[in-house]
């Protein structure tokens, strides 16, 4: 059994490698495939995806591997990598330069070791269970934010988000309400290193894979902050919901998105 630290250092040197390639690749005319409507994949994703199995395979051969391209193991029973080779592709086939690789460890479904890097800046975060949430060397932690106004909140836009556009409004203006302001960047593992490092202090978004969250959720429990569904009960990897804050914020957040879902209903 390796120690959950070398887990993550691994996790972090097969990231790092995956973002190599795809920064190699940034610039290419991509071959670009719909899985659904919206929902896109490159080349590059699978490349990415075969490169992290390859890696880890080679350095932890009796861990299996779960990623989102190639599908695999079950994440749910024992330890199994849990592997997004290229979160924000609509991004990254855009040429927007703001996107990661996200490798996560989870025993029996929970995460407990992970990293995530952005190829186009070089930030590497990883995390372990009890061992706290740090960035290239540097250990962070969410910020102390303590009122809604002064709170600068992120979201994204599921992939279904036309068949669940009520909802998504809904929530967008509930939150811009409340909090000096909301972005969108597109990728759900950065939003939750920002949340993790004090950039942001609210996020929330519906309709996550386990790949998107599993290592960002636990940085952001490492660093401090809270992870649950909107109610504030226990979030699971295919919760179909997600808030995560500073911790402090929390039971505001949980307040004015159920209040909203309960008014619209």
């Amino acid at each position: 059994m390796h120690d959950l630290e070398n887990l993550s250092n691994g996790a972090a040197e097969a990231a790092v490698a995956a973002a190599d390639l795809i920064r190699k690749h940034f610039d290419d005319a991509h071959q670009i495939t719909f899985k659904g409507t919206v929902d896109l994949v490159t080349e590059v994703d699978i490349a990415s995806e075969r490169l992290i199995k390859r890696l880890l395979l080679d350095q932890f051969p009796t861990i299996r591997f779960h990623g989102e391209e190639d599908g695999g193991e079950d994440w749910r029973q024992g330890q199994v990598w849990v592997v997004d080779p290229l979160d924000g592709t609509t991004n990254f086939a855009n040429r927007l330069p703001h996107f990661s690789v996200s490798i996560a460890l989870c025993h029996d479904g929970n995460p407990v070791a992970g990293a995530i890097v952005n190829p186009m800046s070089g930030e590497i975060y990883r995390a372990w269970q009890g061992g706290g949430a740090w960035l290239n060397g540097n250990r962070i932690c969410v910020s102390k934010v303590e009122n809604l106004n002064e709170a600068l909140a992120v979201t994204g836009y599921p992939y279904n988000r036309r068949e669940c556009l009520d909802e998504l409004l809904r929530h967008l203006r509930t939150m811009l309400q409340h909090v000096q302001c909301v972005r969108r960047l597109g990728s759900a593992a950065l939003d939750l290193c920002y949340i993790a490092r004090g950039i942001f202090s609210i996020y929330w978004e519906t309709n996550l894979k386990p790949w998107d969250i599993a290592a960002g959720s636990l940085l952001v429990s490492e660093a401090g902050g809270r992870v649950t569904r909107y109610d504030g009960s226990q979030m699971q990897l295919d919760s179909y919901e997600l808030l995560a804050t500073n911790s402090i914020l929390h039971a505001e957040c949980i307040r004015l998105l159920t209040e909203n879902s309960s008014t619209a209903a």
